[in-house]
């Protein structure tokens, strides 16, 4: 099992001031110009940096507390590898030491070059078809050996574990902004040591039941794939973790990779009704089977992965809530609205694992 690092205050970032930021940059043998443009990440802080010479770099500070030096470790030598291979990852920058992760002040961060592009338009099957054969490659490159610091992601770590986190709700005499916004009320429970609950009252019996029903729903799609092969992966294969060139795509933020199946790689691609979902599928793998072997039982997983990814990602939402980024960017986060909004979601995918798998 992956070592995990203890846990840490919930808003590590307080002291990461721009004078901390270069200075870090600094202590590593880098000149910055004083310039400095946060960019959109929330689990990290990641910033383009001015450089007296050359051109700006783009360096990420980790969540102090998410993942161990050994596991952060573990992601650069694999896009290192990967791009080794001539594969188009954004791999961190090896400095004069050869060391690609560093430390200053509590905080881990690596350095990376600027790379730009847009996103890709996966409604067109030439660019499915060349997303799927990068995609083979990166796996084809995944399973030749396994990660030991990291997880896998699994009914466990994806679906309980998040379920219950959400159950447990949060301790007492939180800052004021962990309190939930207009309409989503804190609940608290009888006795000593009360605490508060992110469910409103009249909707979590409603959301317990969906939510065992949809883990119900996912436990049998992966019995009816059967024993499928785990491989390590990019993780977070959105259209914003890749960026499209008039040479084709690059992938950056491999931050959440971990080990699974090839299809947690491939199902975020797909978009639209069962027909649209079919033809695009198809067109990924006319690309990946170029690469790398897909297992066709790994159809059974994609409503269910995608059912774990709609769990997971609640209570990632509340696991953060302390980071005062969180309330600001997700206010509509634990109103009455949203948990209503995710009980009907999770209706919805409980009716999806039913189906048929695809045929492509």
């Amino acid at each position: 099992m992956a070592a995990m690092p203890p846990k840490v205050s919930a808003t590590p970032y307080a002291t990461l001031t721009p004078d901390c930021v270069l200075d870090a940059i600094e202590s590593i043998g880098l000149m910055p110009d004083g310039r400095l443009l946060a960019l959109n990440s929330f689990e990290n802080r990641v910033y383009q940096v001015g450089m007296d010479e050359g051109p700006p770099l783009v360096v990420k500070f980790y969540r102090p507390g998410r993942w161990s030096a050994a596991a952060i470790q573990e992601e650069h030598d694999f896009t290192l590898d990967l791009a080794g291979r001539e594969l188009p990852v954004v791999a961190p920058l090896r400095l004069a030491d050869g060391v690609t992760l560093h430390s200053h002040a509590g905080f881990l961060f690596a350095a990376y070059p600027r790379r730009g592009g847009r996103m890709p338009e996966f409604d067109d099957p030439d660019t499915l078809e060349w997303m799927g054969r990068f995609i083979g490659r990166i796996h084809a490159v995944g399973s030749l050996s396994p990660y030991r610091h990291r997880p896998t992601l699994d009914i466990a770590s994806f679906g309980e574990e998040p379920r219950d986190f959400i159950l447990a709700g949060r301790a007492p005499g939180r800052p004021k902004h962990d309190m939930p916004p207009s309409g989503g009320r804190p609940d608290a429970i009888a006795g000593q040591g009360a605490h508060h609950s992110w469910l409103p009252a009249d909707l979590s019996p409603a959301w317990q039941s969906v939510v065992e029903q949809a883990l119900q729903g996912v436990r049998h799609c992966y019995a009816r794939a059967g024993k499928v092969a785990a491989l390590r992966l990019h993780g977070d294969c959105h259209a914003g973790n890749v960026l499209w060139t008039e040479d084709g795509p690059h992938f950056v933020d491999f931050d959440d990779s971990r080990m699974g199946p090839a299809m947690q790689d491939l199902w975020m691609l797909l978009s639209g009704d069962r027909a649209s979902i079919t033809r695009q599928l198809s067109d990924v793998l006319a690309g990946y089977e170029d690469f790398a072997e897909f297992d066709r039982r790994e159809l059974h997983l994609i409503e269910a992965l995608r059912t774990l990814r709609l769990i997971h990602h609640s209570a990632w939402l509340a696991r953060r809530w302390d980071d005062p980024a969180f309330p600001a960017a997700f206010p509509w986060f634990n109103t009455a609205h949203y948990w209503q909004e995710r009980i009907l979601e999770l209706r919805e995918q409980i009716a999806l694992m039913d189906e048929e798998p695809l045929h492509v």
